[in-house]
């Protein structure tokens, strides 16, 4: 087979995307069978309700946003990445993979207000990788199988995520990235560190936790303010924070919230995201909204603004978050 990954699409639940299907076939014989591939493929997976077979691991790849760099920095896989495009804050990495982030060329850092990608599909597809890094909305998984490219998005950023959430993603999103580039050693170790890290964190909650808190995603200069609700990764951290979610009822990932829901619900504390930047006027992006002070949050100044990669999707920033979650609402 000449191309180093195949995609085909097909009709899968998205409630299980990107878990792994198959993998691979493990031998020089087997992989002479197959017609190319590598020791230990193929591994298939479904992502996004897409199937999706790698013959070997990729060697090159392009990143459209974040979420992705923190498995493939954890698992030494980095260096693959041989073009991004979108926001990559500071404040998420450590000085090592900020340091490979930083020697990786930029094709597009334009958002839109709402934290969207603005990029020409031909700077993407001139690159020529073997997989793209998240969705774009002009560079969609039928665009890239024309030309036979990958799309692997982040499974919490599907149009239809998983409906249950949790922080056993992070491992399982370890364990299928080991798969894809062939070290799932490396893989099991990172995600016995995050399961250990999250317990840490968890048992440092106070017992008598008891207020509520609602996530939400401002527009700053004015615009749509978004919440987040039990299919987002934001429930499954506020929950363990000892936080009970004033949205707990709503079964989608994020969605639009009028100040007078939001008054309704009334969260004890906010957490406030933002895609870039400092993160200036995210919080008087609420707070000085006519009537936001009937929200016990504002009044009592309990609101923590940070990335959204802190609170989604499920990856060791989500563990991050949690861990800012839980000290800066610690009473």
């Amino acid at each position: 087979m000449p191309k180093t990954i195949v995609t085909r699409l097909a009709a899968l639940s998205a409630a299980t995307a990107l878990s792994l299907t198959l993998a691979g076939c493990g031998s020089g014989e087997d992989a002479a069978q197959d017609g190319g591939s590598a020791a230990g493929y193929p591994v298939t997976l479904e992502n996004c309700g897409a199937e999706v077979t790698f013959h070997r691991a990729p060697e090159k790849a392009v990143l459209l946003k974040s979420a992705t760099v923190p498995y493939l920095s954890e698992l030494g896989v980095l260096d693959v990445v041989t073009a991004r495009a979108g926001a990559y804050p500071r404040p998420y990495y450590d000085d090592a993979t900020w340091a490979e982030l930083e020697g990786i060329p930029t094709l597009s850092d334009d958002l839109d207000s709402s934290g969207h990608l603005q990029i020409s599909k031909e700077v993407v597809l001139a690159e020529q990788p073997d997989v793209v890094f998240g969705e774009a909305d002009n560079l969609t998984r039928d665009t890239l199988g024309a030309v036979d490219i990958a799309l692997l998005e982040e499974p919490g950023l599907c149009p239809d995520p998983p409906a249950d959430a949790s922080f056993d993603d992070v491992s399982e999103q370890l364990r299928t990235y080991g798969r894809i580039f062939g070290v799932p050693d490396e893989a099991e170790a990172a995600a016995q560190r995050a399961e250990a890290r999250v317990a840490e964190i968890v048992a440092g909650v106070a017992a008598d936790e008891d207020r509520t808190a609602a996530v939400l995603y401002p527009t700053v200069g004015g615009g749509t303010t978004y919440a987040y609700g039990t299919r987002s990764m934001a429930h499954p951290q506020l929950v363990a924070a000892g936080l009970t979610n004033v949205f707990a009822d709503v079964d989608e990932r994020v969605f639009e919230v009028t100040l007078e829901e939001l008054i309704g619900r009334n969260p004890d504390v906010l957490v406030l995201l933002h895609s870039d930047g400092d993160g200036a006027g995210v919080k008087d992006a609420i707070t000085t909204m006519n009537g936001a002070q009937a929200l016990a949050a504002v009044r009592d100044d309990q609101i923590l603004v940070q990335l959204l990669n802190f609170s989604e999707p499920p990856s060791s920033l989500a563990v991050d978050g949690l861990e800012r979650i839980v000290g800066h609402f610690a009473r």
